[in-house]
Formats: structure tokens, C-alpha cells, sequence
């Protein structure tokens, strides 16, 4: 097996500093994944995007883990999780993320996938009848091909290519609606959130891993009679000016599918960075989750 990431590295550490979660190793289906865990009460697990790792969740974690023991791992090859030494396909990438959830969630838990997350956990719940209690798919790769606005492609081509401070601030001024807003929300977790950012991205084994869920997962659209086999309530939360994947494949596939969608005004297609506030408004109704702190 090989490792992505020294887990004692300075930048991810001070990324997690004060986080109301702890991290621990687990291997499931044989992957070393780094999993952030806390608080309590029905289980949710939490998927990122592309490139990226687990503490893309951070500005929503205080208040998801006042009212449910949320599970964030790492996905296979990124941030501190390893990779097999075989393949990494999408049959390991499914049996990874159902032992994940047989070794962390005691019930069927909540799934909220963003970007490849999301076409993750939609190709799960159409193959794992039962084993979810709900599906959020937030600006989700696999309902249509991988066909990003020009301009992002060509930033995220240059940042993988020559991944540095300043093609990845290029990049991100494409994913984020108002960067200067998401910078300033984040505050000292910036300059280490960045940094840990373009160290994953330099690493080929970063590079490949996230070549091979683009791939399997989210290459071409995931058929329709594949989506129409999800059993469980499925909603899509949408940065109305994702330039990744455009509003208009979410409301195809809200009308195909009937599925709820909320869109976010203001963000790009990383609303959990771009707009904290206003995607937990939507994931609270799309799972009827409590306001914490709300009385009755």
C-alpha cells in the first residue's frame, strides 16, 4: 500500500486546528483513508470533490455536528487517504465507501456528496438499495458529461500542470463565486488550506487518483434507468453560476428524476465555501434536519 500524505503535515494540521472533529485511519476495502469524525446523534457522511480532501466541509462542520455524528473521509488518493497498489475502479472505489459505512455509521446514514462525490454516492445508492437514508447531490459530476465552461477548464488544466500559489488562486476564482468572501470567511485557514491544496495537487499519485474517479465515475453521465434505480428521497443543491457543471444539467435531471432542487444564489460550484450559511438552509430541508438551537 502507499500513502499520499505525512499526516503530521504542518499545513493540514493547522487546517484542522480547533475543528469540532477527530481524525482517525481506517482501511476499508484494504485503503488506508484518513476519516475526520464528530459529534452526535443519525449518522451523515460527507463526500468532496476532485483534488480536493476533506476539510472543503469545515465551514458547515460546527453546525452539522451539533445534531448528527458526521463521518468525512478523505477519498481514495487524496489528502492524507493511500491508495491500493492495483487499480483504482470504480467496483473498489463502491466497496470502499459500503465499508466505510459499515465501519463508522451504526444506521443508515445521510449521504451528501459534492462534484465526483456527488456521481459517488448517486452510483452507490443505485446499487446499495437500503443502505442510505437520504442522498444529496451538491453540484454533482455524472448527470450529464464532464463539459465545464472553457475558462474553467483552462484554469484547472493549468493549475494541475504547474500547480503553485497562483494558478491555483486562478483556479479557485473560477470554482468560487467571490473568492475574497470565501478567503476572508476562512480567515487564518486560508494560507494553509491553500498550501495543503497545491502540495496534493503536485503529487502524481494526487493527479492519478482523481483522473481515475473523473473517469469511472463522471467521464460520461450515469444512465438514466442506473439513476432512476436510487430508492431513497434525493435532493440537488445547485451554485447557481457553476461554471464545472451549469445549473441547467441540475434542472434536467430535477425534471427526469423529480427530484427537489436548490439553488444556491451567490456561489460557484463549491457553495459550502462560497455560501455556509445558505447551503445548510437547503440541506436542513432537504433532510427536514432541526435548526439547532430552534425550539418548538
Amino acid at each position: 500500500m502507499t500513502g499520499t500524505a505525512d499526516p503530521a503535515d504542518g499545513a493540514r494540521r493547522a487546517v484542522l486546528a480547533g475543528a469540532p472533529v477527530e481524525e482517525r485511519r481506517l482501511r476499508p476495502a484494504g485503503v488506508p483513508t484518513a476519516v475526520l469524525e464528530g459529534g452526535d446523534g443519525p449518522p451523515m457522511v460527507l463526500l468532496h470533490g476532485p483534488g480536493e480532501f476533506a476539510a472543503g466541509w469545515l465551514p458547515v462542520l460546527p453546525d452539522l455536528v451539533r445534531t448528527h455524528r458526521v463521518v468525512v473521509p478523505d477519498l481514495p488518493g487524496h489528502g492524507a487517504s493511500g491508495v491500493p497498489d492495483g487499480p483504482l475502479d470504480a467496483d473498489l472505489v463502491l466497496r470502499w465507501l459500503g465499508e466505510l459505512v459499515e465501519q463508522t455509521c451504526p444506521s443508515p446514514p445521510a449521504l451528501v456528496g459534492r462534484v465526483v462525490g456527488g456521481a459517488v454516492g448517486a452510483r452507490f445508492a443505485a446499487d446499495h438499495p437500503g443502505a442510505l437514508d437520504g442522498l444529496v447531490l451538491v453540484d454533482a459530476l455524472g448527470l450529464a458529461g464532464f463539459d465545464p465552461d472553457p475558462r474553467f477548464a483552462l484554469a484547472m488544466h493549468r493549475f494541475l500542470g504547474r500547480p503553485d500559489a497562483d494558478s491555483y488562486h486562478r483556479f479557485m476564482e473560477f470554482c468560487a463565486f467571490d473568492l475574497d468572501r470565501v478567503r476572508e470567511r476562512l480567515g487564518g485557514r486560508w494560507e494553509p488550506f491553500a498550501a495543503y491544496a497545491v502540495e496534493r495537487a503536485g503529487d502524481p499519485g494526487v493527479q492519478a487518483a482523481m483522473g481515475a474517479l473523473i473517469g469511472h465515475f463522471a467521464a460520461t453521465a450515469i444512465p438514466a434507468d442506473v439513476l432512476d434505480r436510487i430508492d431513497v428521497p434525493t435532493t440537488l443543491i445547485w451554485g447557481r453560476h457553476d461554471l464545472a457543471t451549469p445549473l441547467r444539467v441540475a434542472e434536467r435531471a430535477a425534471t427526469r428524476h423529480g427530484w427537489p432542487l436548490h439553488v444556491i444564489d451567490g456561489a460557484g460550484d463549491d457553495p459550502v465555501l462560497d455560501r455556509p450559511e445558505e447551503f445548510l438552509h437547503a440541506l436542513r430541508t432537504a433532510l427536514a434536519l432541526p435548526v439547532p438551537g430552534a425550539t418548538s
